[in-house]
């Protein structure tokens, strides 16, 4: 099963990758099922946007499945992830399909390959900054201090955040912006608004009476209809990557949790590349 409205294509404008890995999970597993079930979850939704006035039938959309990360490490899923995003036409925008937060990292690492300024907009209940986590310096829980290993914290804006241990939340004001809002200061806006940016979104950023379905769910979260707000503004700034992870199928038999990270990656791509 493919994302909704995708077909094969040489050129796409916009390029679907799932990556079905959850070797690191902590509290809840079952993200590995994350890319599965938003493409199935893709099939109740229309591809029009009412709000945008948009139609993914005009978007040039290609899902090339998976990657293949079964019997992998997380250092070896991130190689995977990073070199199958280098393989792309840079003109495709890259739509990762999550999997555990871990595998954003090889999405972030090869955008920085082609944009040294990129700036990166990560929406997240937790601050993800540990530098190692269960004995290990990659996973879930330490994808954004690896982030930092070689993006500077002057180009990282989390929003959403509301978990995290001390220390975290100490090193997380080195970052351009770090808030439990999802809203953002104008001049914040301006100054993304002049880089490239790649946009991690933990599908826990959300409260969980919209999201259940999540490894590591915390309350007081975002509500839906603020969170898709945000992304439908997407188009105010030069997106060149995005990921949606930490979808778990297991712990949401409704299937709602699902259906709105589709509806999320449905709106991202129209604010992005979508055309009225």
């Amino acid at each position: 099963m493919t994302f909704l409205s995708s077909q094969p294509g040489r050129s796409p404008d916009v390029a679907i990758i799932g990556v079905p890995f959850d070797a690191t999970s902590s509290f809840r597993a079952g993200s590995g099922q994350g890319p599965a079930s938003i493409r199935w979850a893709s099939q109740s939704i229309e591809t029009y946007s009412p709000v945008l006035r948009r139609d993914l039938e005009r978007v040039a959309v290609t899902d090339l499945g998976d990657v293949e990360a079964a019997g992998l490490t997380p250092a070896q899923v991130v190689d995977s992830v990073r070199d199958r995003l280098l393989a792309l036409d840079p003109a495709a925008l890259p739509v990762l399909l999550g999997g555990e937060h871990t595998v954003a990292l090889g999405g972030v690492q090869a955008l920085h390959r082609r944009y040294a300024d990129l700036a990166l907009i990560q929406l997240d209940a937790h601050t993800d900054l540990r530098d190692t986590y269960d004995g290990r310096s990659v996973s879930h829980a330490t994808v954004m201090r690896r982030v930092l290993d070689f993006l500077e914290a002057g180009s990282v804006v989390q929003i959403g955040v509301r978990a995290g241990t001390q220390e975290e939340f100490d090193a997380a004001r080195a970052l351009r912006f770090s808030s439990s809002r999802i809203d953002l200061p104008a001049a914040l806006w301006t100054w993304l608004a002049r880089r490239p940016v790649y946009v991690t979104l933990d599908i826990d950023v959300l409260d969980p009476s919209d999201a259940p379905g999540t490894g590591n769910p915390e309350p007081e979260g975002v509500r839906a209809p603020d969170l898709l707000s945000f992304i439908r503004r997407l188009g105010l700034l030069h997106v060149v990557g995005l990921d949606v992870v930490e979808v778990s199928p297991p712990y949401d038999p409704s299937g709602r949790t699902a259906v709105l990270a589709a509806t999320i990656v449905r709106e991202a791509i129209l604010a992005i590349r979508g055309t009225a």
